[in-house]
């Protein structure tokens, strides 16, 4: 049998076990991985981009741009001002490391779609440049 003094003490310490569990944080989604950050475009997409892209000039545009549009917060996530396929076609052009050239068509085809969806003459239809 189990001795008074024994039973207060194990129930102080499932006491205190209970109330750090209920302390913990717990994420939604997990942190991004090592080497990594989280970025989300306008239509809600979340991607894991190696921090390596930001030695990359589309990514440093689009960074820029959102800086324009959304400002800089501490908190948050970081939104860009491109949808998710603008971004799957961006991250593939940096995977086959398309020449300079290319890469500059695409940022200016960003440029494009943004003022056009400024001034209200946009049809939602994105200018992709071809690198084929």
């Amino acid at each position: 049998m189990i001795s008074t003094k024994k039973l207060i003490k194990m129930a102080k310490k499932w006491k205190q076990f209970a109330a750090s569990s209920r302390k913990r944080i717990s994420w939604s989604k997990p942190v991004a991985d090592k080497g990594h950050f989280i970025v989300y475009t306008n239509d809600k997409k979340r991607f894991m981009i190696p921090l390596v892209y930001l030695n990359n000039e589309i990514f440093r545009e689009l960074l820029r741009i959102a800086e324009e549009e959304f400002g800089v917060t501490s908190s948050g996530p970081i939104m860009l001002p491109c949808d998710s396929n603008f971004m799957e076609y961006a991250i593939s052009m940096i995977q086959r490391h398309v020449a300079e050239d290319l890469e500059k068509a695409l940022i200016m085809s960003l440029g494009i779609c943004r003022y056009s969806s400024l001034s209200h003459e946009h049809t939602n239809q994105h200018l992709f440049i071809c690198s084929f």
